[in-house]
């Protein structure tokens, strides 16, 4: 994980540090926001190169980027999953987020990606909270209860929810 104040270069730097020692970017998620960049990658080294690498990018502190490295092994058998996305449309208030994945989480549902926003509404002022998740849904859950409650919740919310 690389954070730091949005800059050019950010990336090179992290890249740069990763092929001096071998490494291959494999893959990544990266986005700036409010001036603030963060990315999470995952890259493979030689395991040799390991130590000196993850040391080489802690160095890169002094720089003003914040690295947080993390040895990830073998994840073993994964339970079986299935993938929906949840699209949310509603009047902005406090608390949305949070009511959704509390819900979810009760469920063992897990987010695998989101994506939110605030827009100014069209039509009578206010202001539109949007939001798109991808979830990962495990195959033993029981969709059609977890389907009515995401209704029961869009209701109790005043927000529309799609789930497919």
């Amino acid at each position: 994980t690389v954070i730091a104040a949005d800059q050019p270069g950010i990336i090179q730097t992290v890249s740069t540090v990763l092929k001096i020692h071998g490494g291959n970017w494999t893959q990544s998620s990266m986005s700036s926001l409010a001036g603030q960049f963060a990315g999470i990658l995952l890259v493979s080294l030689p395991e040799e190169n390991t130590d000196a690498c993850v040391a080489e990018l802690h160095e890169l502190e002094s720089e003003g980027l914040t690295v947080i490295a993390h040895v990830s092994g073998e994840t073993g058998d994964a339970e079986k999953t299935n993938t929906y996305i949840l699209d949310l449309v509603g009047n902005d208030r406090p608390g949305i987020v949070h009511e959704i994945t509390t819900l979810l989480a009760a469920h063992k549902v897990s987010v695998h990606e989101l994506e939110t926003s605030v827009e100014g509404a069209s039509m009578g002022g206010g202001e539109l909270f949007k939001a798109t998740a991808q979830l990962v849904v495990p195959e033993t859950a029981d969709i059609d209860q977890l389907e009515t409650e995401l209704e029961d919740l869009a209701n109790d919310l005043m927000v529309n929810i799609r789930f497919n």
